[in-house]
């Protein structure tokens, strides 16, 4: 009998620190089922964001940075839950809420590899040239699920209740990995897309990874320490 590697997570497994608990989400499942479709993604690339008073070091990269607003509601909400934001107008991106009671965090899903509902991943994803491109960025991770801005912000992943014709569940490697690897932010201005924040996390090699850029400004901060 071959054991599973998966366990249902829970709100407890994440109110630790965003920065904390991101590693544990490499090699986890997602899975969504909107309108009937059902679409499975082991997600490969993470990073984390803390909303203010959350933890030691101020991020000025988050949604949260400046305290709750009606578009950051969800991030100061019950861990587990997923903020689901719109990127430059287009792209829907998913978030796993996380942190301890009272602050905010939420851990942005940059990347994974579609392991169940290819086909309506791809239909979702046409421009998507090849498998591994499907859920390669955050953007084309929430094309790919198909949860979207403003309907299924807040969905539950570990109760799995339905929002808006979806529904979401989550779970993590019962080993998690012995490898990570970590560094700067993708695309963050500022200090926030430096080393000072190595809070992006992936799995070494894996190629569904998304590629490194530097946001404004940021490298030249990186070049001047």
């Amino acid at each position: 009998m071959v054991r599973d590697r998966w366990r249902a997570a829970t709100r407890g497994d994440l109110r630790g620190l965003p920065a904390d608990v991101a590693p544990s989400l490499l090699g986890a499942r997602l899975t969504t089922v909107v309108e009937g479709e059902k679409v499975v993604v082991r997600l490969t690339e993470v990073e984390a964001y803390h909303g203010r008073g959350t933890g030691a070091l101020p991020d000025p990269g988050s949604h949260a940075r400046m305290g709750p607003t009606a578009r950051n509601a969800t991030m100061w909400g019950e861990p587990g839950h997923l903020y689901v934001y719109l990127s430059h107008g287009i792209h829907s991106c998913v978030n796993v809420v996380c942190g301890p009671d009272g602050v905010a965090g939420g851990i942005l899903l940059r990347a994974g590899q579609v392991i169940e509902g290819t086909d309506a991943a791809t239909r979702r994803r046409p421009a998507a040239r090849t498998p591994r491109d499907l859920a390669r960025g955050p953007g084309r991770l929430g094309d790919a699920v198909g949860l979207r801005h403003p309907f299924h912000d807040g969905i539950d992943a570990i109760t799995g209740l339905p929002r808006h014709g979806a529904k979401a569940r989550l779970e993590l490697l019962i080993d998690p990995l012995a490898e990570v690897a970590s560094g700067p932010r993708v695309g963050v201005a500022g200090v926030a897309g430096t080393a000072a924040f190595p809070w992006r996390y992936w799995i070494p090699g894996d190629p569904t990874v998304s590629p490194f850029r530097w946001g404004r400004g940021a490298r030249e901060l990186s070049e001047a320490t």
